[in-house]
Protein backbone atom coordinates (compact mmCIF):
# COMPACT_ATOMS: atom_id res chain seq x y z
CA UNK A 1 0.00 0.00 0.00
CA UNK A 2 2.85 2.39 0.90
CA UNK A 3 4.64 1.59 -2.41
CA UNK A 4 1.52 2.45 -4.39
CA UNK A 5 1.15 5.76 -2.58
CA UNK A 6 4.81 6.64 -3.23
CA UNK A 7 4.49 5.84 -6.93
CA UNK A 8 1.37 7.99 -7.20
CA UNK A 9 3.09 10.91 -5.48
CA UNK A 10 6.08 10.61 -7.82
CA UNK A 11 3.82 10.58 -10.86
CA UNK A 12 1.98 13.69 -9.66
CA UNK A 13 5.26 15.49 -9.00
CA UNK A 14 6.53 14.65 -12.49
CA UNK A 15 3.42 15.85 -14.33
CA UNK A 16 3.09 19.07 -12.34
CA UNK A 17 6.77 19.96 -12.41
CA UNK A 18 7.34 19.74 -16.18
CA UNK A 19 5.63 21.19 -19.27
CA UNK A 20 3.45 19.15 -21.53
CA UNK A 21 4.70 18.49 -25.06
CA UNK A 22 4.23 21.25 -27.62
CA UNK A 23 1.31 20.80 -30.01
CA UNK A 24 1.90 20.90 -33.79
CA UNK A 25 -0.86 21.55 -36.32
CA UNK A 26 -0.52 21.15 -40.09
CA UNK A 27 -2.85 23.50 -41.99
CA UNK A 28 -3.29 22.49 -45.63
CA UNK A 29 -5.19 25.12 -47.56
CA UNK A 30 -6.44 26.42 -50.90
CA UNK A 31 -8.32 29.54 -51.93
CA UNK A 32 -9.91 31.06 -55.04
CA UNK A 33 -10.05 27.80 -57.00
CA UNK A 34 -12.61 29.44 -59.31
CA UNK A 35 -13.81 26.25 -60.92
CA UNK A 36 -10.40 25.34 -62.31
CA UNK A 37 -11.48 21.71 -62.34
CA UNK A 38 -9.10 20.84 -65.17
CA UNK A 39 -5.37 21.71 -65.19
CA UNK A 40 -4.39 25.28 -65.98
CA UNK A 41 -1.75 26.83 -68.23
CA UNK A 42 0.83 29.37 -67.12
CA UNK A 43 -1.77 31.98 -68.09
CA UNK A 44 -4.27 30.58 -65.53
CA UNK A 45 -6.68 29.42 -68.25
CA UNK A 46 -7.73 25.83 -68.88
CA UNK A 47 -4.83 23.81 -70.29
CA UNK A 48 -5.14 21.56 -73.32
CA UNK A 49 -4.86 17.80 -72.94
CA UNK A 50 -1.81 17.85 -75.21
CA UNK A 51 0.01 20.44 -73.08
CA UNK A 52 -0.92 18.57 -69.91
CA UNK A 53 0.49 15.34 -71.34
CA UNK A 54 3.66 17.26 -72.23
CA UNK A 55 4.07 18.35 -68.60
CA UNK A 56 3.35 22.04 -69.19
CA UNK A 57 0.30 22.46 -66.96
CA UNK A 58 -0.44 23.10 -63.29
CA UNK A 59 -3.10 22.24 -60.76
CA UNK A 60 -6.55 20.98 -61.51
CA UNK A 61 -8.62 19.00 -59.04
CA UNK A 62 -6.90 15.70 -59.77
CA UNK A 63 -3.55 17.17 -58.69
CA UNK A 64 -5.01 18.95 -55.66
CA UNK A 65 -6.65 15.71 -54.51
CA UNK A 66 -3.48 13.68 -55.09
CA UNK A 67 -1.28 16.10 -53.17
CA UNK A 68 -3.70 16.36 -50.24
CA UNK A 69 -3.84 12.55 -50.06
CA UNK A 70 -0.04 12.34 -50.20
CA UNK A 71 0.37 14.85 -47.37
CA UNK A 72 -2.21 13.05 -45.26
CA UNK A 73 -0.30 9.81 -45.75
CA UNK A 74 3.07 11.40 -44.97
CA UNK A 75 1.61 13.10 -41.89
CA UNK A 76 -0.26 10.05 -40.59
CA UNK A 77 -0.54 10.37 -36.82
CA UNK A 78 0.00 14.14 -36.94
CA UNK A 79 -2.68 16.80 -36.50
CA UNK A 80 -3.86 17.83 -39.98
CA UNK A 81 -6.66 20.16 -41.04
CA UNK A 82 -7.64 20.90 -44.68
CA UNK A 83 -9.24 24.30 -45.28
CA UNK A 84 -10.66 26.29 -48.20
CA UNK A 85 -10.71 30.10 -47.98
CA UNK A 86 -13.53 30.54 -50.48
CA UNK A 87 -14.42 31.14 -54.14
CA UNK A 88 -14.84 27.63 -55.44
CA UNK A 89 -17.48 29.00 -57.81
CA UNK A 90 -17.17 30.78 -61.16
CA UNK A 91 -14.38 30.78 -63.68
CA UNK A 92 -14.70 27.93 -66.15
CA UNK A 93 -17.18 26.15 -68.37
CA UNK A 94 -17.50 23.50 -65.67
CA UNK A 95 -19.26 26.04 -63.47
CA UNK A 96 -21.17 27.63 -66.34
CA UNK A 97 -22.48 24.20 -67.34
CA UNK A 98 -23.02 22.43 -64.00
CA UNK A 99 -23.59 25.38 -61.62
CA UNK A 100 -21.64 24.02 -58.67
CA UNK A 101 -22.37 20.30 -58.90
CA UNK A 102 -18.79 19.51 -59.94
CA UNK A 103 -17.19 21.62 -57.22
CA UNK A 104 -19.41 20.04 -54.57
CA UNK A 105 -18.64 16.51 -55.71
CA UNK A 106 -14.87 16.98 -55.90
CA UNK A 107 -14.56 18.94 -52.67
CA UNK A 108 -16.24 16.07 -50.88
CA UNK A 109 -13.86 13.61 -52.52
CA UNK A 110 -10.93 15.56 -51.11
CA UNK A 111 -12.58 15.88 -47.71
CA UNK A 112 -12.15 19.48 -46.54
CA UNK A 113 -12.66 20.18 -42.85
CA UNK A 114 -14.15 23.64 -43.38
CA UNK A 115 -14.70 26.24 -46.08
CA UNK A 116 -15.11 30.01 -45.88
CA UNK A 117 -17.82 31.65 -47.97
CA UNK A 118 -16.30 33.56 -50.89
CA UNK A 119 -18.01 36.43 -52.66
CA UNK A 120 -18.42 34.40 -55.86
CA UNK A 121 -20.42 31.78 -53.98
CA UNK A 122 -23.20 34.37 -54.32
CA UNK A 123 -22.87 34.80 -58.10
CA UNK A 124 -26.11 32.89 -58.65
CA UNK A 125 -27.74 34.54 -55.66
CA UNK A 126 -28.35 33.07 -52.18
CA UNK A 127 -29.60 29.86 -53.80
CA UNK A 128 -26.11 29.17 -55.19
CA UNK A 129 -24.56 29.26 -51.72
CA UNK A 130 -27.47 27.25 -50.29
CA UNK A 131 -26.78 24.54 -52.88
CA UNK A 132 -23.13 24.40 -51.85
CA UNK A 133 -23.83 24.36 -48.11
CA UNK A 134 -26.44 21.61 -48.53
CA UNK A 135 -24.28 19.61 -50.92
CA UNK A 136 -21.00 19.25 -49.04
CA UNK A 137 -20.44 17.16 -45.93
CA UNK A 138 -18.28 19.72 -44.09
CA UNK A 139 -19.20 23.10 -42.54
CA UNK A 140 -19.36 26.24 -44.68
CA UNK A 141 -18.67 29.23 -42.43
CA UNK A 142 -18.70 33.02 -42.38
CA UNK A 143 -19.01 34.91 -39.12
CA UNK A 144 -19.77 38.41 -40.35
CA UNK A 145 -22.82 37.60 -42.46
CA UNK A 146 -26.23 37.26 -40.84
CA UNK A 147 -28.34 34.88 -42.93
CA UNK A 148 -31.11 34.44 -40.38
CA UNK A 149 -33.51 36.54 -42.46
CA UNK A 150 -32.93 34.49 -45.60
CA UNK A 151 -35.38 31.66 -46.20
CA UNK A 152 -32.78 30.05 -48.47
CA UNK A 153 -29.75 30.31 -46.17
CA UNK A 154 -31.06 30.29 -42.60
CA UNK A 155 -29.28 27.58 -40.63
CA UNK A 156 -26.97 26.62 -43.48
CA UNK A 157 -23.96 28.91 -42.87
CA UNK A 158 -22.24 28.71 -39.49
CA UNK A 159 -20.38 31.53 -37.72
CA UNK A 160 -17.45 29.30 -36.84
CA UNK A 161 -16.50 25.70 -36.25
CA UNK A 162 -14.51 23.94 -33.52
CA UNK A 163 -12.50 20.90 -34.63
CA UNK A 164 -10.99 18.37 -32.22
CA UNK A 165 -7.57 17.09 -33.24
CA UNK A 166 -5.10 15.23 -31.07
CA UNK A 167 -7.10 15.98 -27.96
CA UNK A 168 -7.09 19.73 -28.60
CA UNK A 169 -9.84 22.07 -29.79
CA UNK A 170 -9.09 24.17 -32.89
CA UNK A 171 -11.42 27.11 -33.47
CA UNK A 172 -11.97 28.28 -37.05
CA UNK A 173 -13.55 31.73 -37.42
CA UNK A 174 -14.26 33.51 -40.69
CA UNK A 175 -15.10 36.80 -42.40
CA UNK A 176 -16.25 37.71 -45.90
CA UNK A 177 -15.44 41.02 -47.60
CA UNK A 178 -18.21 43.50 -46.85
CA UNK A 179 -18.17 44.83 -50.43
CA UNK A 180 -19.63 41.51 -51.59
CA UNK A 181 -22.87 43.44 -51.97
CA UNK A 182 -21.11 45.24 -54.85
CA UNK A 183 -19.08 42.36 -56.30
CA UNK A 184 -21.75 39.64 -56.26
CA UNK A 185 -25.43 39.02 -55.51
CA UNK A 186 -26.00 38.05 -51.86
CA UNK A 187 -29.46 39.63 -51.81
CA UNK A 188 -31.00 42.06 -49.36
CA UNK A 189 -31.70 39.40 -46.72
CA UNK A 190 -27.98 38.79 -46.08
CA UNK A 191 -26.68 41.39 -43.61
CA UNK A 192 -22.95 42.15 -43.36
CA UNK A 193 -21.05 43.18 -40.22
CA UNK A 194 -17.60 44.80 -40.05
CA UNK A 195 -14.98 42.09 -40.45
CA UNK A 196 -12.82 43.04 -37.46
CA UNK A 197 -15.77 43.57 -35.10
CA UNK A 198 -17.23 40.20 -36.06
CA UNK A 199 -13.97 38.26 -35.76
CA UNK A 200 -13.15 39.89 -32.42
CA UNK A 201 -16.52 38.83 -31.00
CA UNK A 202 -16.22 35.27 -32.31
CA UNK A 203 -12.67 34.87 -30.99
CA UNK A 204 -13.70 36.16 -27.56
CA UNK A 205 -16.64 33.74 -27.47
CA UNK A 206 -14.40 30.78 -28.31
CA UNK A 207 -11.88 31.83 -25.67
CA UNK A 208 -14.67 31.97 -23.10
CA UNK A 209 -15.45 28.37 -24.06
CA UNK A 210 -11.84 27.34 -23.38
CA UNK A 211 -10.62 27.24 -27.01
CA UNK A 212 -7.10 28.68 -27.14
CA UNK A 213 -6.01 27.77 -30.68
CA UNK A 214 -7.92 29.92 -33.19
CA UNK A 215 -7.44 30.39 -36.94
CA UNK A 216 -9.20 32.99 -39.09
CA UNK A 217 -10.23 31.48 -42.43
CA UNK A 218 -11.07 34.64 -44.36
CA UNK A 219 -12.15 35.80 -47.79
CA UNK A 220 -11.29 39.50 -47.50
CA UNK A 221 -7.98 40.05 -49.35
CA UNK A 222 -4.43 40.30 -48.13
CA UNK A 223 -4.50 43.93 -47.00
CA UNK A 224 -7.51 43.34 -44.78
CA UNK A 225 -6.01 40.04 -43.57
CA UNK A 226 -2.89 41.89 -42.43
CA UNK A 227 -5.06 44.46 -40.66
CA UNK A 228 -7.08 41.69 -39.01
CA UNK A 229 -3.94 39.91 -37.84
CA UNK A 230 -2.84 43.06 -36.04
CA UNK A 231 -6.24 44.09 -34.68
CA UNK A 232 -8.02 40.93 -33.51
CA UNK A 233 -6.70 39.77 -30.16
CA UNK A 234 -6.47 36.02 -29.68
CA UNK A 235 -5.94 34.98 -33.30
CA UNK A 236 -3.15 32.48 -33.86
CA UNK A 237 -3.06 32.51 -37.68
CA UNK A 238 -4.86 33.98 -40.68
CA UNK A 239 -5.48 31.81 -43.75
CA UNK A 240 -6.86 34.02 -46.48
CA UNK A 241 -8.17 34.43 -49.99
CA UNK A 242 -9.88 36.90 -52.33
CA UNK A 243 -6.80 38.87 -53.46
CA UNK A 244 -5.11 35.85 -55.14
CA UNK A 245 -1.83 36.86 -53.49
CA UNK A 246 1.25 34.76 -54.07
CA UNK A 247 2.99 33.74 -50.84
CA UNK A 248 6.16 31.73 -51.39
CA UNK A 249 9.66 31.32 -50.01
CA UNK A 250 11.03 30.30 -53.42
CA UNK A 251 9.37 32.71 -55.90
CA UNK A 252 10.96 36.12 -56.43
CA UNK A 253 8.62 38.97 -55.57
CA UNK A 254 6.17 36.85 -53.59
CA UNK A 255 5.23 37.60 -50.00
CA UNK A 256 7.06 35.48 -47.45
CA UNK A 257 5.25 32.28 -46.45
CA UNK A 258 4.14 32.95 -43.79
CA UNK A 259 4.25 36.73 -43.41
CA UNK A 260 4.21 37.64 -39.75
CA UNK A 261 2.12 40.47 -38.28
CA UNK A 262 3.52 40.60 -34.79
CA UNK A 263 3.18 36.99 -33.63
CA UNK A 264 0.42 36.11 -36.11
CA UNK A 265 1.31 34.30 -39.36
CA UNK A 266 -0.67 35.27 -42.49
CA UNK A 267 -0.83 33.09 -45.61
CA UNK A 268 -2.62 32.56 -48.92
CA UNK A 269 -2.11 30.01 -51.71
CA UNK A 270 -2.44 32.24 -54.82
CA UNK A 271 -5.45 30.88 -56.78
CA UNK A 272 -6.79 28.65 -59.56
CA UNK A 273 -5.41 25.42 -57.98
CA UNK A 274 -1.80 26.26 -58.91
CA UNK A 275 -0.58 25.95 -55.32
CA UNK A 276 -1.45 24.07 -52.17
CA UNK A 277 -0.52 25.86 -48.95
CA UNK A 278 1.06 23.97 -46.06
CA UNK A 279 1.36 25.97 -42.84
CA UNK A 280 2.94 24.29 -39.81
CA UNK A 281 2.01 25.83 -36.45
CA UNK A 282 3.57 24.86 -33.14
CA UNK A 283 1.73 25.89 -29.96
CA UNK A 284 2.91 25.97 -26.36
CA UNK A 285 0.80 24.74 -23.44
CA UNK A 286 -1.11 28.03 -23.28
CA UNK A 287 -2.10 27.96 -26.94
CA UNK A 288 0.46 30.53 -28.09
CA UNK A 289 2.13 30.04 -31.48
CA UNK A 290 5.84 29.60 -30.82
CA UNK A 291 6.79 28.59 -34.36
CA UNK A 292 5.20 29.08 -37.80
CA UNK A 293 6.78 27.60 -40.92
CA UNK A 294 5.78 26.13 -44.25
CA UNK A 295 5.44 27.07 -47.90
CA UNK A 296 3.11 27.08 -50.87
CA UNK A 297 3.57 23.86 -52.84
CA UNK A 298 3.61 24.30 -56.63
CA UNK A 299 1.32 21.72 -58.21
CA UNK A 300 3.25 21.25 -61.43
CA UNK A 301 3.63 18.15 -63.60
CA UNK A 302 5.79 16.48 -60.93
CA UNK A 303 2.56 15.93 -58.97
CA UNK A 304 0.81 12.95 -60.50
CA UNK A 305 -2.93 13.33 -60.95
CA UNK A 306 -5.44 11.12 -59.15
CA UNK A 307 -6.51 8.73 -61.95
CA UNK A 308 -10.07 8.25 -60.68
CA UNK A 309 -10.64 12.00 -60.62
CA UNK A 310 -9.02 12.40 -64.05
CA UNK A 311 -11.54 9.88 -65.40
CA UNK A 312 -14.47 11.60 -63.70
CA UNK A 313 -13.44 15.01 -65.02
CA UNK A 314 -13.13 13.61 -68.54
CA UNK A 315 -16.67 12.27 -68.23
CA UNK A 316 -17.94 15.67 -67.07
CA UNK A 317 -16.03 17.51 -69.78
CA UNK A 318 -17.44 15.40 -72.60
CA UNK A 319 -20.59 17.45 -73.29
CA UNK A 320 -18.69 20.75 -73.42
CA UNK A 321 -15.47 19.74 -75.18
CA UNK A 322 -16.72 20.45 -78.69
CA UNK A 323 -17.46 24.08 -77.82
CA UNK A 324 -14.25 24.45 -75.81
CA UNK A 325 -11.99 23.23 -78.57
CA UNK A 326 -13.58 25.17 -81.44
CA UNK A 327 -10.94 27.53 -82.85
CA UNK A 328 -12.41 31.03 -83.26
CA UNK A 329 -9.39 33.23 -83.96
CA UNK A 330 -5.64 33.60 -83.90
CA UNK A 331 -3.33 35.92 -81.99
CA UNK A 332 0.24 36.75 -82.96
CA UNK A 333 1.44 36.59 -79.35
CA UNK A 334 0.03 36.12 -75.85
CA UNK A 335 -2.64 38.58 -74.69
CA UNK A 336 -1.95 39.69 -71.12
CA UNK A 337 -5.02 39.42 -68.91
CA UNK A 338 -3.56 38.81 -65.45
CA UNK A 339 -5.40 40.33 -62.52
CA UNK A 340 -2.17 41.87 -61.22
CA UNK A 341 -2.11 44.02 -64.39
CA UNK A 342 -5.73 44.49 -65.46
CA UNK A 343 -6.84 45.71 -62.01
CA UNK A 344 -4.23 48.47 -61.74
CA UNK A 345 -3.32 49.63 -65.26
CA UNK A 346 -4.12 49.55 -68.94
CA UNK A 347 -3.76 45.95 -70.07
CA UNK A 348 -3.82 44.19 -73.41
CA UNK A 349 -6.89 42.10 -72.62
CA UNK A 350 -8.74 45.15 -71.34
CA UNK A 351 -8.03 46.97 -74.59
CA UNK A 352 -9.22 43.99 -76.62
CA UNK A 353 -12.49 43.59 -74.71
CA UNK A 354 -13.28 47.30 -74.57
CA UNK A 355 -12.46 47.70 -78.27
CA UNK A 356 -14.71 44.74 -79.09
CA UNK A 357 -17.57 46.18 -77.06
CA UNK A 358 -17.30 49.58 -78.69
CA UNK A 359 -17.01 48.16 -82.20
CA UNK A 360 -20.14 46.09 -81.69
CA UNK A 361 -22.35 49.11 -80.87
CA UNK A 362 -20.55 51.92 -82.70
CA UNK A 363 -23.49 52.36 -85.05
CA UNK A 364 -25.78 53.13 -82.11
CA UNK A 365 -24.19 56.46 -81.21
CA UNK A 366 -22.07 54.95 -78.47
CA UNK A 367 -18.75 56.69 -77.84
CA UNK A 368 -17.26 55.07 -74.73
CA UNK A 369 -16.68 51.51 -73.52
CA UNK A 370 -15.94 50.61 -69.90
CA UNK A 371 -15.04 47.09 -68.73
CA UNK A 372 -14.28 46.28 -65.09
CA UNK A 373 -10.86 44.68 -64.64
CA UNK A 374 -12.36 42.11 -62.27
CA UNK A 375 -14.41 40.70 -65.13
CA UNK A 376 -11.18 39.69 -66.90
CA UNK A 377 -10.19 36.31 -65.53
CA UNK A 378 -7.19 35.04 -67.53
CA UNK A 379 -4.64 35.64 -70.26
CA UNK A 380 -4.58 33.90 -73.65
CA UNK A 381 -1.43 32.35 -75.10
CA UNK A 382 -0.19 32.98 -78.62
CA UNK A 383 -1.44 31.10 -81.68
CA UNK A 384 -4.88 29.63 -82.15
CA UNK A 385 -7.60 30.93 -79.83
CA UNK A 386 -10.37 28.53 -78.84
CA UNK A 387 -13.82 29.44 -77.60
CA UNK A 388 -12.89 27.71 -74.37
CA UNK A 389 -10.04 30.18 -73.86
CA UNK A 390 -12.32 33.16 -74.50
CA UNK A 391 -14.85 31.79 -72.03
CA UNK A 392 -12.14 31.31 -69.42
CA UNK A 393 -11.28 35.00 -69.79
CA UNK A 394 -14.98 36.02 -69.72
CA UNK A 395 -16.88 33.29 -67.82
CA UNK A 396 -19.68 35.33 -66.26
CA UNK A 397 -22.21 35.22 -69.11
CA UNK A 398 -22.46 39.00 -68.98
CA UNK A 399 -24.34 40.77 -71.73
CA UNK A 400 -23.62 44.11 -73.38
CA UNK A 401 -25.46 47.07 -71.85
CA UNK A 402 -25.81 50.46 -73.50
CA UNK A 403 -26.96 53.61 -71.72
CA UNK A 404 -26.51 57.38 -71.60
CA UNK A 405 -25.03 59.53 -68.84
CA UNK A 406 -23.32 62.91 -68.59
CA UNK A 407 -19.61 63.48 -68.40
CA UNK A 408 -19.64 64.15 -64.66
CA UNK A 409 -21.10 60.67 -64.09
CA UNK A 410 -18.40 59.10 -66.25
CA UNK A 411 -15.69 60.85 -64.23
CA UNK A 412 -17.34 59.60 -61.02
CA UNK A 413 -17.27 56.09 -62.48
CA UNK A 414 -13.55 56.37 -63.26
CA UNK A 415 -12.96 57.60 -59.70
CA UNK A 416 -14.76 54.51 -58.45
CA UNK A 417 -12.52 52.41 -60.67
CA UNK A 418 -9.32 53.62 -59.01
CA UNK A 419 -10.76 54.08 -55.50
CA UNK A 420 -9.47 50.72 -54.27
CA UNK A 421 -6.46 50.28 -56.52
CA UNK A 422 -4.23 49.57 -53.52
CA UNK A 423 -6.35 46.46 -52.90
CA UNK A 424 -6.11 45.39 -56.57
CA UNK A 425 -9.90 45.58 -56.63
CA UNK A 426 -11.90 44.41 -59.63
CA UNK A 427 -13.57 47.79 -60.20
CA UNK A 428 -10.61 49.23 -62.15
CA UNK A 429 -11.93 50.64 -65.46
CA UNK A 430 -10.50 49.36 -68.74
CA UNK A 431 -11.75 51.67 -71.48
CA UNK A 432 -12.10 52.36 -75.20
CA UNK A 433 -13.05 55.58 -77.00
CA UNK A 434 -11.53 57.60 -74.18
CA UNK A 435 -8.43 58.03 -72.05
CA UNK A 436 -7.66 59.13 -68.51
CA UNK A 437 -4.89 59.54 -65.96
CA UNK A 438 -4.86 58.77 -62.25
CA UNK A 439 -2.68 59.42 -59.24
CA UNK A 440 -2.96 56.64 -56.65
CA UNK A 441 -1.16 58.75 -54.04
CA UNK A 442 -4.13 61.11 -53.81
CA UNK A 443 -7.23 60.42 -51.70
CA UNK A 444 -9.91 58.19 -53.21
CA UNK A 445 -12.37 60.34 -55.12
CA UNK A 446 -9.65 62.80 -56.18
CA UNK A 447 -7.38 60.57 -58.24
CA UNK A 448 -8.62 60.96 -61.83
CA UNK A 449 -7.53 63.68 -64.26
CA UNK A 450 -7.04 64.41 -67.98
CA UNK A 451 -10.19 62.60 -69.08
CA UNK A 452 -10.52 62.73 -72.86
CA UNK A 453 -13.30 61.42 -75.10
CA UNK A 454 -12.63 61.14 -78.80
CA UNK A 455 -9.54 63.31 -78.41
CA UNK A 456 -11.37 66.17 -76.64
CA UNK A 457 -11.64 66.95 -72.91
CA UNK A 458 -14.71 65.41 -71.36
CA UNK A 459 -17.65 67.81 -70.92
CA UNK A 460 -19.27 67.32 -67.49
CA UNK A 461 -22.67 68.42 -68.83
CA UNK A 462 -22.68 66.59 -72.15
CA UNK A 463 -24.56 63.30 -72.40
CA UNK A 464 -22.46 60.44 -73.78
CA UNK A 465 -23.40 57.01 -75.03
CA UNK A 466 -21.68 54.27 -73.03
CA UNK A 467 -21.38 50.49 -73.40
CA UNK A 468 -20.40 48.19 -70.54
CA UNK A 469 -21.49 44.77 -69.28
CA UNK A 470 -24.82 44.30 -67.51
CA UNK A 471 -23.08 43.62 -64.18
CA UNK A 472 -21.40 47.03 -64.13
CA UNK A 473 -24.43 48.83 -65.57
CA UNK A 474 -26.56 47.55 -62.71
CA UNK A 475 -24.18 48.78 -60.02
CA UNK A 476 -21.69 45.94 -59.64
CA UNK A 477 -18.14 46.70 -58.43
CA UNK A 478 -19.28 50.01 -56.97
CA UNK A 479 -20.70 51.46 -60.21
CA UNK A 480 -23.94 52.58 -58.56
CA UNK A 481 -23.82 55.77 -60.63
CA UNK A 482 -24.66 53.69 -63.72
CA UNK A 483 -27.71 51.92 -62.25
CA UNK A 484 -31.33 53.03 -62.36
CA UNK A 485 -34.10 53.37 -64.89
CA UNK A 486 -33.34 56.94 -65.95
CA UNK A 487 -30.44 56.25 -68.32
CA UNK A 488 -32.11 54.98 -71.49
CA UNK A 489 -30.45 51.66 -70.76
CA UNK A 490 -30.66 48.41 -72.67
CA UNK A 491 -29.14 45.55 -70.66
CA UNK A 492 -29.86 42.59 -72.89
CA UNK A 493 -27.29 42.73 -75.65
CA UNK A 494 -25.19 39.80 -76.86
CA UNK A 495 -22.93 37.80 -74.56
CA UNK A 496 -19.63 39.59 -73.96
CA UNK A 497 -17.61 36.44 -74.66
CA UNK A 498 -19.33 36.00 -78.03
CA UNK A 499 -18.74 39.67 -78.87
CA UNK A 500 -15.04 39.34 -78.06
CA UNK A 501 -14.66 36.09 -80.00
CA UNK A 502 -16.38 37.54 -83.07
CA UNK A 503 -14.24 40.68 -82.91
CA UNK A 504 -11.08 38.56 -82.78
CA UNK A 505 -12.28 36.40 -85.65
CA UNK A 506 -12.91 39.43 -87.85
CA UNK A 507 -9.41 40.83 -87.45
CA UNK A 508 -7.22 37.92 -88.52
CA UNK A 509 -4.09 37.31 -86.45
CA UNK A 510 -4.65 39.70 -83.55
CA UNK A 511 -1.73 41.86 -82.39
CA UNK A 512 -2.07 42.69 -78.66
CA UNK A 513 -1.19 46.28 -77.84
CA UNK A 514 -1.10 49.13 -75.36
CA UNK A 515 -1.57 52.73 -76.52
CA UNK A 516 -1.43 54.83 -73.36
CA UNK A 517 -5.18 55.26 -72.93
CA UNK A 518 -4.72 54.87 -69.15
CA UNK A 519 -1.74 56.62 -67.53
CA UNK A 520 -0.55 56.54 -63.94
CA UNK A 521 0.90 59.85 -62.80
Amino acid sequence: MMKTLLLSAATIALTTGSALADYTLHVIHVNDMHSRIEPISKYDSTCSAEDNAAGECFGGYARVAAKVAQLREELAGENVVVLDAGDQYQGSLMYTTYKGDVEIELMDRIGFDAMAVGNHEFDDGPQGLAKLADGVSFPVISGNIDVSRSDLLKGKVRNHVVLELGGEKIGIVSALATDTVETSKPGEAVIFQDEIDSLSADVAMLQDEGVNKIIALNHVGVNKDMEIAGAVAGLDAVVGGHSHTEFSNTVDGAMAYPTMVGDVPVVQAYSYSKYLGHLVLTFDDDGNVIDATGNAILLDASVEEDPAIVARIAELAGPINEMKTRVVAETSEPIEGGREVCRVAECQMGNLIADAMLARVAGQGIEIAIQNGGGIRASIDGGEVTMGEVLTVLPFQNTLSTFRVNGATIVAALENGVSKIEDVAGRFAQVAGMSYAYDASRPAGERVSDVMVGGAPIDPDKVYGVVTNNYVRNGGDGYAMFSGDDKSAYDFGPDLADVTAEYLAGIGPYQPYLDGRIVEK
